[in-house]
């Protein structure tokens, strides 16, 4: 699996993902600015992925940082990384974790202070990785034997520290043998699909089909497929899900066809905080992402144009929520909060 991100001496190190699959390149960040630029303009993208960086960005930061302008610098760098996008809440968990840490140190000197940091960013990526392998093994439980999955955006190794939630699922369910089939939705109008999720598939030898977003209905109506997995960017108290655009249009194909639709994070995407999906903000991307691809202009100049990034999925849709610490059903607002808690 690719290494998404991580330290490498005195800098934060991701693969542009923007620039997938023709290239792997790998940006080099040496100052937390960078960092938060690459989760802008989605260099790196994914909940997880965001909130590693976010963290591993907070430690670079304060590392520049002299010893009197280590507590309000500290709320600079935290707040300049905290507004890069709005809708993943494991950005915002892991910021939180690492203000904890640092009022923690305060007092111990300041060389303390910048090791503790980077040592707690080391640690959310280090337990990412291990919640997405767990996940991904009580995902693969829930699978049919010959399992045809659906899966929508990515949700993979790229999203996260590494082995990723959905794609998880499905690695766990290859490693078992139970893995007949995966389709991947194109995911428009980013592509994370058929750029992300496809070439990751690939690479790990997992049989994989691509299908455009407006064939997933098709796919379940002619039985060709027995479950949907996906990740997502925030789940509320209530267990609706916020997840890539297009999420809620499968999940209400998946029920009107009788297919499971399972919802594979960690449990730093679940907001006990926010009461229900009308809660969450929406992230509205820049237009070029749906008039223009590979820089060429596809639609009229000056057309009207809305670019949302997220849809909700209401949890009347969600047959489980999968996360590292267990399995979550209907009702939500119990099981949730029984894990998360």
């Amino acid at each position: 699996m690719v290494d998404t991100v991580k330290w490498e001496g005195d800098a934060v190190v991701m693969i542009d993902q923007r620039l997938l699959p023709g290239e792997e390149v790998y940006l080099t960040c040496r100052d937390h600015g960078e960092v938060a630029r690459a989760i802008k303009d989605m260099a790196i993208r994914g909940a997880p992925a965001i909130g590693v960086a976010a963290a591993m960005g907070i430690a670079l930061g304060v590392r520049r940082l002299p010893e009197a302008e280590l507590e309000a610098g500290f709320e600079r760098v935290a707040a300049e990384l905290s507004a890069t996008r709005p809708t993943a809440v494991n950005l915002f968990w892991a910021v939180e974790r690492m203000r904890r840490r640092f009022r923690e140190l305060l007092g111990s000197g300041p060389e303390a202070v910048r090791e503790g940091l980077l040592e707690e960013a080391r640690s959310i990526h280090a337990e990412d990785v291990a919640a997405c392998r767990r996940l991904g093994d009580l995902g693969a439980e829930l699978l049919p034997e010959r399992a045809r999955v659906l899966t929508h955006c990515n949700a993979g190794a790229l999203a996260t520290a590494g082995y990723g939630t959905a794609l998880g699922v499905i690695r766990s369910a290859a490693r078992d043998g139970k893995l007949e089939a995966v389709f991947a939705d194109e995911t428009r109008p980013y592509l994370q699909g058929a750029r992300l999720t496809a070439w990751e598939l690939m690479s790990d030898g997992i049989p994989t089909t691509l299908i455009t977003d407006s064939m997933a209905g098709h796919m379940m109506a002619t039985a060709q497929v027995n479950a949907v997995v996906v990740g997502a960017d925030r789940i509320a108290a209530n267990g609706d899900v916020a997840n890539k655009i297009g999420t809620y249009s499968v999940a209400v194909l998946a029920h009107e066809n009788g297919v499971p639709f399972y919802v594979a994070a960690p449990v730093s995407t679940i907001d006990l905080g926010t009461a229900t999906g009308a809660d969450i903000p929406i992230e509205e991307r820049p237009e070029e992402e749906v008039t223009h691809h590979a820089g060429r202009r596809l639609a009229p100049a000056r057309v009207a144009v809305r670019n949302p990034a997220f849809d909700v999925t209401p949890n009347r849709y969600v047959t489980a929520i999968v996360c590292e610490r267990g399995v979550a059903r209907p009702p939500y607002a119990e099981s949730l909060r029984g894990l998360a808690g």
